[in-house]
């Protein structure tokens, strides 16, 4: 498998037409273990599609839910910023790859993008992430974007398997190094 060109990789908002190339993840076991949905139906998958879409005619907007695609391979995953709580400027990032892409920096390049918006166009003062203590390839990216381990939260999320704890990670406006600026955006708002 050749390498993918990650200056290349995008976010732009959802549409309507993307759910069936999402449902090829969110349908499998493996890629929602640690997560409190899926494996998803059809029509679950379009429904969270159809809320995504919805949330960016919303004001004030707290959610940013975006496709991460590549010119060359298409829809690779998904990212969202939510802004939970405006006043504070604090916000918290997540992303879902489609499997066939875990391992080529995708999830930490989605990452980076979510933060560089975050702190720049939004202007947060933190910025959040959460994992289940297994999910070690989550907590790399998390490491690797340059994220602080802050600690466990216990009995954070109700999962198939029962309750889960949650790793904590964040970023805080002074640690945040901005990316070198991109030929193009490399998000578009929706």
């Amino acid at each position: 498998m050749n390498a993918l060109d990650l200056s290349k990789i995008t976010l732009r908002p959802l549409q309507q037409g993307d759910w069936p190339r999402i449902h090829e993840w969110a349908s499998l076991e493996e890629s929602c273990r640690y997560q409190p949905w899926g494996p998803n139906t059809e029509a679950e998958t379009e429904a969270f599609v159809a809320a995504a879409i919805a949330s960016a005619r919303v004001e004030p907007r707290t959610r940013f839910a975006w496709v991460a695609t590549h010119p060359v391979t298409g829809v690779l995953g998904i990212g969202e910023l939510n802004i939970r709580h405006a006043a504070w400027r604090r916000g918290e990032i997540s992303y879902s790859v489609h499997p066939d892409h875990w391992g080529q920096g995708v999830a930490s390049e989605i990452a980076r993008i979510l933060l560089h918006f975050g702190f720049e166009d939004r202007q947060l003062e933190r910025i959040e992430a959460t994992c289940d203590p297994r999910n070690s390839a989550s907590a790399a990216v998390l490491k690797r974007i340059g994220m602080t381990y802050e600690g466990i939260l216990r009995r954070t999320v109700l999962i198939r398997t029962g309750w889960r704890d949650s790793k904590m990670h964040s970023m805080i406006r002074p640690e945040w190094t901005p990316l070198p600026p991109p030929p193009a955006p490399r998000w578009t708002l929706g």
